[in-house]
C-alpha cells in the first residue's frame, strides 16, 4: 500500500509540474466523454420523444383509414371540373368490423364534415368530424375546458363541439372559448370543450396519422350525419371536388397490447377481402410503429456511440503521443532512479499511473461538461429534446480511463525497458 501511495505522490507530482501539458493531454479524453454524454442524450431524448408521441395514439390502437385512391388517367390536372368521388369505408364495412371484433374494447367512427370552420372573418379549410364520446378514451384526449361530447349529445344530436388547442388559438386568441359559436361551412355549432394540446403537431405522430389533432373539432356523429349528410365539398386551385365518404376513420381498441399485431393482420385481410388491393383504406398500427421507432432508435445509438468512440480513440492517441515525449524527455530521470534501485515494475507503474490518474481526471472534467452540456441543448433548442442516462456516464468515465490506461502501456513499457546506463549517459 505504501509503495502504491508513492507512486500515486510521484505521478501528480509529475503531472503538476507540467500543468498545462497536462491539461491539454486531458482536452482529448474530455472532449470524448463529452461527445457520449451529449450524444447519447441526443439520441435517448429524441427516441423518448418518439415513442411518446406514437404511445399517444394509443398502442392498442388500430386505426383504418379512407384514403382518396390516386387519379385516373382521364382526369387532366390543372382544368376546371366537378365531381363526385366516392370511395373509403362505408357503413356496410363498419357493421362487418363491429361483428367481427366483439371483444373489442371499442370501435368507434370518424366521419369527416365540412369545407371549411368559420368564425367571424376568420376560416380555415375544415378538420371537423363527427364522432362518439368513446373517441377521448381510446385516442387518449384530454380536456383543459369545458368538456367532451356525452351520450346525452349523441340522444339529443346537439349542434355541440370540442376544439383542438390549436383551432382555440386560431379563432378565440383572447376569449374563453367555451360557450362562443364556431360555424362548420354554415352550420353553427357551440363550443363545448378544448382539448389539451398534444404533442404530435409537426412531429413524427403527425407524419404518421397524416394531420395535426391540435387542429380537429369533433361534433356528435348523430349531429354530423343529420346535418351534412355523406357529402363533403371542397374547392382550390379553379376545381371543385366533392368527396363522398360514409366513414372517414374507424379506430379498433383491443383489449391486450400482446393481441395488437395479429388482430391488426385480421383486420387487414378483412378489408381486403371487402376491397381487393386495399385501393382506398389504409391501416395505421401505433403498436408496429412504436416498435420500429425503438429499432431506429437503438440503431442512432450505435452510430451516435460509433462517433463518440472514435472521439475516445482520438482522446487516447494524444495521451500516447505525450506520454511517449515525456519518456524521451525524462530518460535521464528514469536511469536515476533505476541507479538507486527502482526495478521495472516501479518504472512501469509510475507511468501507468500518471496516465491513469490524467485520463480518470480528464474523465471525471468530462462527465461535469456533459451533463452541462445535454441540459444546456435541451434548453437552448427546445426542439432537440434530451434525456441522460445513468448507462453513458457511468460507461463514457470507465471507457476514458480504460483508454488512457490501455494507450498509456506502451510508453510506460518503453520507459521500463529502458537501460540504466544509456539512461544515465542521456543528455
Amino acid at each position: 500500500m505504501a509503495f502504491l501511495l508513492e507512486i500515486i505522490r510521484l505521478g501528480l507530482s509529475n503531472l503538476r509540474l507540467h500543468l498545462l501539458r497536462s491539461i491539454l493531454t486531458a482536452l482529448g479524453i474530455i472532449f470524448g466523454v463529452l461527445a457520449v454524454i451529449v450524444m447519447s442524450s441526443l439520441g435517448e431524448g429524441s427516441k423518448r420523444q418518439a415513442l411518446a408521441q406514437i404511445e399517444r395514439l394509443g398502442a392498442k390502437n388500430i386505426i383504418v383509414r379512407s384514403q382518396k385512391p390516386p387519379e385516373t388517367q382521364n382526369q387532366q390536372s390543372g382544368q376546371q371540373r366537378s365531381f363526385v368521388s366516392r370511395y373509403g369505408v362505408t357503413r356496410a364495412d363498419y357493421a362487418v368490423i363491429e361483428a367481427n371484433f366483439p371483444d373489442a374494447e371499442a370501435i368507434v367512427p370518424l366521419k369527416e364534415i365540412g369545407g371549411q370552420i368559420i368564425r367571424d372573418g376568420a376560416r380555415r379549410t375544415s378538420q371537423a368530424f363527427g364522432t362518439t364520446p368513446a373517441l377521448k378514451s381510446v385516442a387518449n384526449l384530454r380536456v383543459v375546458q369545458g368538456r367532451y361530447l356525452t351520450e346525452s349529445d349523441m340522444e339529443e344530436r346537439a349542434a355541440v363541439c370540442v376544439i383542438g388547442a390549436e383551432i382555440a388559438k386560431m379563432f378565440f386568441p383572447l376569449e374563453d372559448p367555451v360557450g362562443q359559436t364556431l360555424r362548420v361551412d354554415t352550420k353553427p355549432f357551440t363550443v363545448v370543450g378544448v382539448l389539451e394540446p398534444i404533442g404530435l403537431a409537426g412531429g413524427a405522430g403527425a407524419a404518421l396519422i397524416g394531420r395535426d389533432l391540435n387542429l380537429d373539432v369533433h361534433v356528435p356523429m348523430s349531429a354530423a350525419r343529420e346535418m351534412f349528410g355523406d357529402l363533403v365539398i371542397r374547392g382550390s386551385s379553379g376545381s371543385m371536388q366533392a368527396n363522398a365518404t360514409e366513414v372517414s376513420e374507424v379506430y379498433v381498441a383491443v383489449k391486450d397490447r400482446d393481441r395488437v399485431i395479429v388482430d391488426a393482420e385480421r383486420l387487414r385481410l378483412l378489408m381486403k377481402s371487402r376491397k381487393p388491393g386495399l385501393p382506398d383504406v389504409t391501416l395505421i398500427v401505433p403498436y408496429e410503429l412504436l416498435e420500429n421507432a425503438r429499432k431506429t432508435a437503438l440503431t442512432y445509438n450505435l452510430i451516435f456511440g460509433a462517433i463518440a468512440a472514435i472521439s475516445l480513440l482520438v482522446g487516447g492517441i494524444g495521451i500516447m503521443n505525450i506520454m511517449l515525449a515525456s519518456v524521451t524527455e525524462r530518460i535521464r530521470e528514469i536511469g536515476i532512479r533505476r541507479a538507486l534501485g527502482a526495478t521495472r515494475k516501479h518504472i512501469l507503474w509510475q507511468f501507468l499511473v500518471e496516465t491513469g490518474v490524467l485520463s480518470a481526471i480528464g474523465g471525471l472534467i468530462g462527465v461535469g461538461v456533459g451533463i452541462g452540456g445535454s441540459l444546456l441543448v435541451g434548453w437552448a433548442v427546445p426542439s432537440m429534446p434530451t434525456a441522460l442516462t445513468l448507462w453513458s456516464i457511468l460507461l463514457s468515465f470507465a471507457v476514458a480511463t480504460a483508454t488512457g490506461l490501455v494507450f498509456g502501456l506502451y510508453p510506460a513499457r518503453r520507459a521500463a525497458a529502458a537501460d540504466p546506463i544509456v539512461a544515465l549517459r542521456h543528455d
